[in-house]
Parts: structure tokens; C-alpha cells; sequence
């Protein structure tokens, strides 16, 4: 009976582990404003940053001004990602949380991204935005779209590839709150067709089932990054 009750433990524990670090590490103390890389002397990379000591953390570790100002959509996808992570805020270091803007021009598109860290909330702030997200091939790859207008708020989940789309006239703005200090982001199309060193063409004419004319073309394109 011991023995069952031992294996039970290590499943727990084994459990609890898991979960422990597949998100942001938790604080035990009341702050920890990361280090900036240039601050940190052939130190070991650990998931978060280091922490400045306490006797030096200022307001300004915990402050950021220009969050109202527009980003620049003028590239080929009409759209800019201001992040507000922790490489922007170092006193975000362990709290599990950041804060996105997202401008978009007249038919301005925050094209097929995820987040492997964190799930995403939207709140539009202006405009009206097509967005959606899409399930795992488990569950059969299903789209949930919504039409959201001012005041409107949806639910990315965490890992899941999505979208938003500028429908109007006129441009639109919407912030995003993320379950993570540094969610990170993936967007598909420049991951896939414009990855350094390029994929083999041949795993992606396969993969894709197009000739492979079509992805060479596609791997000669400018992909354009509209985070900031």
C-alpha cells in the first residue's frame, strides 16, 4: 500500500511540475525588475530574467508613456503591434501579464499568428474588426470568428493560430491583455516562407500540395514583421 501511495506522489508531483513550467515563473517576493541583457556579465539564460536588486528599483521599472500614440501601418499588411512585454516594462518580470496596441489602416490585417505563451484578450477601441481563431487538428481545425465593434472584447486561447481584419473605412484600434510577461508571437506565413536558413521547397510543395513555382515565389517575397 506504501508503494501505491509513493507512485501516487510522484505523479502528483510529476503533474504539478509540469504545469509549473509551461507558464511564466511565479514571484516570491514582492518585485523582480529584470535585469536588461547588457546589465547581465556571462550569466546563464534562465526562463524570465535576472532581477535588479531591490535597493535600486525605481517608479520608472514599472512605467511606460507613448501608449497613446499611433503605430505605423503603413506597410503591405496595414497593420502595427506595439508590445508592451517585459523587454519594455522590466518590473512585468514574473507577473505573468503584458499589454499589446494594435492600429490598423482602412482593411489593415494582424495576419495568422500565435502566441506559444500566453492566451490573448482583445477589447476594441475603435472601428470594426473580423477576428477569429482556429482549433487544433483534433479538434478538426474549427473557426470561431466574430464581427467586433467598439467596446467589443474575444478570447484568443493560448497557442491557438488567429486573426483580426480591418472591415471599415477607416482605421481601427484595439488592445490586447496576454497571460504572459513575453508571450512571444509566430506569425505563420513568415515562419513558414521566410524561416533563415528556407525550408526545403519540396517539404513545403508537399505540404501545401501546390507546384513548386508557387513556393519559390512565395520564398522570394518581403514578409513583413508589424511588431514592435
Amino acid at each position: 500500500m506504501q508503494g501505491v501511495h509513493f507512485l501516487l506522489c510522484l505523479l502528483v508531483l510529476g503533474l504539478a511540475s509540469s504545469f509549473a513550467s509551461a507558464y511564466d515563473p511565479s514571484p516570491l517576493q514582492d518585485f523582480c525588475v529584470a535585469l536588461k541583457d547588457s546589465e547581465v556579465k556571462s550569466a546563464l539564460f534562465v526562463n524570465g530574467k535576472f532581477c535588479k536588486d531591490p535597493k535600486y528599483v525605481t517608479a520608472n521599472d514599472f512605467f511606460f508613456s507613448g501608449f497613446d500614440k499611433p503605430g505605423n501601418t503603413s506597410n503591405r499588411v496595414g497593420s502595427n503591434v506595439t508590445q508592451l512585454n517585459v523587454d519594455k516594462i522590466p518590473g512585468l518580470n514574473t507577473l505573468g501579464i503584458s499589454l499589446a496596441r494594435i492600429d490598423y489602416a482602412p482593411y489593415g490585417l494582424n495576419p495568422p499568428h500565435t502566441h506559444p505563451r500566453g492566451t490573448e484578450i482583445l477589447v476594441v477601441i475603435e472601428g470594426t474588426l473580423e477576428v477569429g481563431f482556429v482549433t487544433s487538428n483534433q479538434d478538426q481545425n474549427r473557426l470561431f470568428t466574430k464581427i467586433l465593434n467598439k467596446g467589443d472584447v474575444f478570447v484568443f486561447p493560448i497557442g491557438l493560430i488567429h486573426f483580426q481584419f480591418n472591415r471599415g473605412y477607416t482605421n481601427a484600434v484595439a488592445f490586447s491583455g496576454l497571460g504572459s510577461q513575453n508571450a512571444g508571437v509566430i506569425t505563420i506565413a513568415n515562419a513558414v516562407f521566410d524561416s533563415d536558413p528556407s525550408i526545403n521547397p519540396d517539404v513545403l510543395t508537399k505540404a501545401f500540395q501546390v507546384d513548386k513555382n508557387i513556393i519559390d515565389y512565395l520564398q522570394k517575397q518581403f514578409w513583413v514583421d508589424n511588431n514592435n
